[in-house]
């Protein structure tokens, strides 16, 4: 994907697609809560930014339906928000997590937690088990 910021509203169509796969722009609106319906236009317009930004791509044509799928996949997306994230805190992400705690976004029982669950996994890991993060 181009390194291109995604707004709120691209994001959650874009989350659409991870959940439904490939399909066409009414499919998207129609599978958005009430509450968060907008104009088909509107919609239209959001997946083709999404895919000049490189989050979707073209797959199809029925009829007059474009048919869309997600060309990056959740944990690329997550991966690359991370890295602009720490880019704020000069690559650091010791000073990522210190403003956190700041915050109190995050508590010192959740990084207790965090560093419990790690332990695990690479014991886990050194028995020959994949772990998973």
């Amino acid at each position: 994907m181009n390194r291109k910021r995604l707004s709120k509203t691209e994001t959650r169509i874009l989350e659409q697609f991870w959940k439904i796969g490939t399909c066409s722009v009414r499919e998207i609106l129609e599978s958005l809560p009430e509450d968060e319906r907008v104009a088909y236009t509107t919609v239209q317009t959001l997946i083709y930014r999404l895919e000049q930004k490189g989050a979707l791509r073209k797959v199809k044509k029925i009829g007059n339906a474009q048919l869309f799928e997600p060309a990056i996949n959740q944990s690329e997306y997550r991966s690359g928000l991370v890295r602009d994230l720490l880019d704020l805190f000069g690559g650091s992400p010791r000073l990522l997590v210190s403003s956190l705690l700041e915050t109190g976004t995050i508590t010192l029982r959740d990084l207790k937690a965090l560093q419990s669950a790690t332990a695990r996994n690479k014991s886990s890991r050194g028995r020959g088990e994949k772990g998973h993060a």
